[in-house]
């Protein structure tokens, strides 16, 4: 990992409900490097894209950080205030949204609405060399230059995808976060975006953290996997010990919920139970009422991070078999 760009340390969000407050993000921490790739999985409810909002910085009314810090090369976001954060959205860490659609204004051409994004944080560039910049930016994500003054519903869903990124990538940031930046797309323009986004991290070195609850399509841009269930960051790892090593026994059910084309047939696993209600979390760690594996501290107290080597961190009183 290359100097570090971000790095969260146990930060806790709760959704403040009629019902009581929703346990949405406990204690999670994680680092990202330059130019590293870090992908957030886990089953719809998780926490994925609520931390994504909570180093955004974009809570709903409802919604609190109790705890933690969130340091952007150095500065915590956690504490700033909704004026003091705006300078660092766009320039230093930027968001590509899970519908496209929905993150255009469908009233204004797409190029005008990356123009908007340039020139409220560079005030002082012009139409000329803003225009010429959405220009160089069309090009890089693969879109013809000539669609600058389209609307939105004149792309395609994957050109549409391909215009969020662009935005996201207007000022340079040096971390972008991609929640499910490749839903409802079809296989192969979902692939044609995934490779592309990673030929421009290479080339500009900036961090990115993906959010998907497909493994197999975060395995494939990742260098390193974070498994969250229930709010936590259950192992964290590379992309190959997780699928290699897996030490946790929710990762190990999950690895093997799909099937391989490769090697012999073997049924596939599944877990029983649901994952647990975040209004009444229960103590201890959080998937023992579904862990095949579970002990009475499981029940009782919550695990804490574990290093197994080269950063594979587990939390898991009973783990699976560790790797050599």
């Amino acid at each position: 990992m290359g100097n570090p760009i971000l790095d969260v340390k146990d930060l806790t969000m709760h959704y403040s409900t009629r019902a009581g407050d929703v346990s949405a993000v406990d204690n999670v921490s994680f680092s990202v490097g330059e130019g590293e790739s870090l992908g957030l999985v886990g089953e719809s409810g998780s926490g994925k894209s609520s931390i994504a909002i909570c180093l955004m910085k974009l809570l709903p009314e409802n919604a609190r950080i109790l705890g933690g810090q969130i340091r952007l090369r150095g500065t915590d976001l956690a504490p700033l205030s909704e004026d003091a954060i705006r300078p660092y959205r766009w320039c230093q860490i930027a968001m590509v949204f899970q519908a496209a659609m929905n993150s255009l204004n469908p009233v204004y051409c797409v190029g005008d609405q990356i123009f908007e994004a340039l020139q409220t944080h560079n005030p002082d560039m012009n139409n000329a060399t803003a225009r010429a910049r959405v220009a160089e930016l069309f090009q890089m994500v693969g879109l013809d230059p000539a669609l600058i003054d389209r609307y939105p519903h004149q792309y395609s869903g994957g050109m549409r995808q391909r215009a969020v990124i662009a935005m996201a990538l207007s000022c340079n940031p040096d971390l972008v976060i991609a929640d499910e930046p490749t839903t409802a797309l079809d296989v192969i323009v979902q692939d044609n975006i995934l490779r592309e986004m990673k030929l421009l991290q290479e080339r500009n070195k900036f961090g990115i953290i993906y959010i998907s609850h497909d493994i197999a399509v975060i395995a494939e841009v990742s260098q390193r996997i974070g498994i969250m269930y229930a709010g936590r960051i259950m192992e964290i790892a590379s992309a190959k010990d997780i699928f290699s090593h897996p030490i946790h026994p929710y990762t190990y059910a999950l690895m093997n919920a799909f099937p391989s084309i490769i090697g012999p047939k073997h049924p596939l696993l599944s877990l029983p139970g649901e994952p647990p209600d975040l209004l009444h979390p229960p103590p201890g760690c959080r998937f023992h009422p579904r862990c095949p594996h579970v002990l009475d501290i499981c029940r009782l107290e919550v695990p804490p991070d574990t290093d197994y080597g080269k950063g594979h961190l587990a939390a898991c009183w009973n783990p699976m078999e560790k790797p050599s």
